[in-house]
């Protein structure tokens, strides 16, 4: 326990918690909506690596589908012959099919640290015991973003924002839902199934857990959303014009 305790703190609490206190020092107004929006962006600047190569793996997914789609014909009475047929292709692509899901687990714990930050002894009181040295100390902090929303509580149009933004996105990401088949195979149910529920419930869940939790997550999640919307253009952008070049 202590050793989770330690490692939460020190790759997540405290760096969050520094980041923020160090722009509030900065921004105008010493406003923390207007501060988690930059530690959003940082933060997003940082995984983007991750992010890219997410992105990639996605489009990747779509060009190879006719061969995988062949491969689950020619292989249709041999799963393990399948699967390994399969697992192939994706080497030969270089493609890590669950990278997607690691950019979604990285960022639950910024979520909980947030959480933490406002409900447990956190903001608007600044805990000097939990700041770097070379962090200041603000001489104020504005907890009413931009002189209309309360960090500290519940916004439902930051909210709505979150879980639509969610939506559009998880649109970008997934490939198009097929319809489905009479004689779909468990997998190919369960993957049509998972693809539904990351489409429409998970936007209904980061709406919930958006609004409930308070509107300092719901904003981190919006301005998440945005940011990964505008970067999932530019990197499609990119790896289309590296394919156009091959």
């Amino acid at each position: 326990m202590c050793m989770f305790n330690a490692l939460w703190h020190t790759f997540f609490y405290d760096p969050i918690y520094n980041g923020l206190v160090f722009f509030i020092d900065i921004v105008p107004t010493a406003d923390v909506g207007i501060a988690i929006i930059l530690v959003t962006i940082v933060v997003k600047l940082i995984i983007f690596p991750l992010s890219k190569k997410a992105v990639r793996t996605q489009m990747l997914m779509k060009r190879i589908q006719p061969q995988l789609e062949e491969l689950k014909e020619k292989h249709k009475d041999d799963r393990q012959k399948q699967a390994e047929a399969m697992m192939a292709i994706y080497r030969e692509n270089d493609i890590s099919p669950f990278s997607s899901i690691g950019i979604i687990l990285i960022q639950l714990p910024l979520i909980f640290a947030l959480y933490w930050m406002f409900f447990n002894g956190g903001l608007p009181d600044i805990d000097a015991g939990l700041l770097y040295p070379f962090i200041p100390i603000p001489d104020s902090v504005n907890m009413n973003f931009i002189g209309l929303v309360d960090m500290a509580g519940k916004s439902i149009l930051l909210a709505a924002g979150a879980g639509l933004t969610q939506y559009y996105q998880i649109s970008l990401m997934l490939p198009e839902i097929a319809e489905r088949k009479d004689n779909a195979s468990l997998k190919e149910d369960l993957t049509r199934s998972f693809q539904l529920q990351m489409k429409y419930v998970m936007p209904a869940f980061v709406f919930v857990v958006a609004y409930f939790i308070s509107a300092a997550v719901a904003l981190y999640w919006l301005t998440s959303n945005i940011f990964s919307i505008g970067q999932e253009f530019v990197i499609r952008k990119q790896v289309k014009e590296k394919f156009q070049e091959s």
